[in-house]
């Protein structure tokens, strides 16, 4: 693995490979349809991002798109301010996802789903459509109209999946949070958009351990005034009775309904802009942020995603480890977009052997299977092999998220997993549901290297002075054209201004992600991390605001700064600066304090790596904590590159950091 290059040529795509592929369909379809005629991918992309109008009412078209009623427009400004897709249209989102029940063969798996206390099993798409009309209905009855608000405290299990469609079908709102957050992560992020239902489970499992959560549904429940109902579900011990909570039932009483037959059934048509769901991004300057998208913009681009990039037909099964908590969850269950399978999993993903997940790939015949570089690297120390354990023979392609890859990542799919093989990395975030840039059938596979900019997002890097880096040049990654996954707003932000700010402040109308990317000369991408103060800690975004709002509630801290730096081979360094108050000191139980705090208010992946104490902490003359300053320090950066002293409130403040950067081995920065 020590010989492979950055850019190095690993896979080349076979003729009928490329041409089987939905990307090369829809090229052929544009030029029988639209006579236009593309060379190649580059030049389809050069189109897509210049003919927004005719690129997205071609995939609208291309998909044939079911809506109640025409659109009038495909967008109706250039501006990415205040830009509105297909006006006039109404449609749901919950509806295309369950368009292929008609055309599935009777008993045809739409998910294989198993976890660390329920065996592998499959949920046909005919009882997944059963059971969506059935929870929709029975929803209705409890009250829920359309705009309500449906959250969910539950795993990565089909009732989720199906709780999530049913809210969808009926025109409500749904929001998710992973059962491993603590209480108040949670309620920090359903108390901003006042949810009327709350489907709740039990527990987890998690590496052979129960993690009972009735205590902490009982808190949540207790912190949302508007809560009206509780669909319990008995997860852990499906015998427990029924806990006592307001406006509590059990999911089994909530499918104790006749068949909603699909002729009857009514899936609620909303408009253009209506709320499809709120996921949450960091909270890094106050609380996480409440992200709105629209049912007719995340349609079309995980129609686009989905079946153009990730190459999902209705013969694939797709895999992605990820928990509810994450975007990659609502992609997972994406896929039946395209007719394919998802493989649900619940549980560690090293449990109860470091190869179960690719033991999972071979019994449901996943074809694209999604790893993260940290996971490759646990398997590579573990020796592990999987293409000579396991019969992989229609595997077709891997996903690798959640973190920059390197070419020893790539590598080693080759070397250990199988020859032929589509090996793709993603990059892209929350805020669009989506990736900016990645997987492209049509094109070779290079050695550390993310395919290319995807369809539709005019993504480019530029200088700090917002003009164009020119090619291998690492700048910020910015999108210049309107996009219809796009947030639709922010929830109860008033004006849009924290939605100004979080993304056009730095760069005027033209949209800044917070990523480093360079794109070479071919088209090909590099992510380089955070440019801002987001932590990215194996795919997952937290906010620094969550930590410090948790950690300086001890009363030995005044306090507090963190930062999170991209390590070699998709490692991660998160240390967490501690200033103390007067007569304390740091030692183990204050560690120990620290996490236990984290862990439980916010969840695990909040724990840091180290703390340290020291006796200041920098700050801006303006007040902020300069936790992108200290961040570049510590990724190697000269001082007088990453920090201004002239604009810090003590500008001494920052040389601790400095010696702490060139004279600590706790981590190791390069290879």
């Amino acid at each position: 693995m020590s010989t492979t290059q950055e850019g190095q040529l690993l896979w080349s795509p076979r003729g009928e490979f490329a041409d089987a592929s939905n990307i090369a369909a829809f090229m052929r379809w544009l030029d029988d349809t639209r006579k236009l005629k593309f060379a190649d991918y580059e030049a389809l992309r050069q189109w897509s991002v210049t003919e927004i109008e005719a690129f997205w009412a071609a995939v609208w078209d291309f998909f044939e798109v079911r809506a109640e009623t025409p659109y009038r427009q495909v967008v109706n400004s250039r501006e990415m301010l205040g830009v509105r897709w297909f006006e006039g249209s109404r449609l749901n989102y919950a509806e295309h996802l369950l368009r292929h029940e008609t055309k599935a063969a009777p008993g045809q798996t739409a998910f294989h789903h198993c976890s660390e206390n329920r065996p592998l099993a499959t949920l046909s798409w005919q009882e997944l459509g059963r059971q969506v009309r059935i929870v929709a209905t029975r929803l209705r009855a409890l009250g829920v109209v359309p705009g309500d608000r449906v959250v969910s405290y539950m795993p990565n299990v089909p009732e989720t999946a199906v709780a999530m469609m049913a809210t969808v079908a009926i025109g409500a709102v749904w929001s998710s949070a992973a059962p491993e957050f603590g209480t108040r992560t949670v309620t920090e992020r359903f108390a901003q958009i006042e949810p009327k239902l709350l489907f709740a489970a039990d527990g987890y499992r998690f590496g052979g351990r129960d993690f009972k959560r009735e205590s902490e549904v009982r808190s949540i429940a207790a912190a949302l005034p508007t809560l009206e109902h509780i669909v319990w579900l008995p997860y852990l011990d499906a015998a427990a009775a029924l806990p006592e909570l307001p406006g509590v039932l059990a999911w089994r009483s909530l499918l104790d309904h006749p068949d909603v037959p699909r002729e009857t059934f009514r899936y609620e048509q909303v408009s253009y802009d209506h709320p499809l769901w709120v996921v949450f991004s960091s909270g890094t300057t106050g609380l996480p942020k409440a992200i709105v998208h629209s049912h007719v913009g995340v349609l079309l681009e995980h129609l686009k995603v989905m079946h153009f990039h990730l190459g999902l037909k209705p013969t694939s099964v797709m895999f992605f480890y990820s928990t509810t908590g994450w975007m990659m969850w609502n992609l997972l269950v994406a896929a039946l977009l395209t007719g394919a399978a998802a493989v649900l999993y619940d549980g560690n993903p090293a449990h109860p052997s470091i190869d179960f997940l690719w033991k999972l790939a071979a019994d449901t015949g996943t074809t694209s299977f999604g790893a993260s570089p940290t996971y490759v690297q646990i398997m590579e120390k573990a020796g592990l092999e999987p293409g000579k354990l396991y019969d992989l023979s229609r595997l077709e392609s891997v996903i690798v998220a959640g973190a920059p890859s390197t070419p020893e990542t790539f590598a080693w799919f080759y070397r250990c997993v199988k020859r032929d093989l589509w090996v793709t990395s993603q990059s892209g975030g929350t805020e669009i549901c989506s990736g900016f840039v990645g997987a492209v059938p049509l094109l070779p596979v290079h050695a550390g290297e993310i395919q290319a900019r995807m369809l539709g997002m005019d993504v480019h890097a530029w200088r700090d002075d917002g003009t164009p880096a020119g090619p291998d040049e690492v700048g910020e990654l910015v999108v210049t054209s309107p996009f219809p996954s796009m947030p639709i707003k922010f929830w109860n932000d008033e004006g849009g201004k924290r939605y100004r700010e979080s993304y056009f402040e730095v760069f005027p109308g033209v949209w800044r992600h917070g990523d480093f990317i360079k794109v070479n000369a071919r088209g090909g991408c590099y992510i380089y991390g955070r440019s801002d103060s987001t932590l990215n800690r194996y795919g997952v975004r937290i906010g620094t605001a969550e930590i410090y709002r948790a950690v300086e509630q001890l009363p030995e801290i005044a306090d507090s700064l963190i930062v999170c730096c991209e390590l070699p081979g998709g490692q991660f360094f998160m240390p967490l600066f501690i200033k103390l108050k007067p007569d304390f000191a740091l030692d183990d139980s204050l560690v120990q304090r620290i996490a236990r705090k984290l862990r439980e208010d916010c969840s695990p992946r909040h724990v840091p790596d180290k703390v340290y104490a020291l006796d200041t902490l920098p700050y801006t003359l303006t007040g902020k904590k300069m936790e992108v300053p200290v961040r570049k320090l510590l990724m190697g950066w000269p001082l007088e590159k990453a920090a201004s002293r002239d604009a810090m409130m003590n500008p001494a403040a920052i040389d601790w950091f400095v010696d702490f950067a060139n004279t600590t081995s706790d981590y190791q920065w390069r290879s």
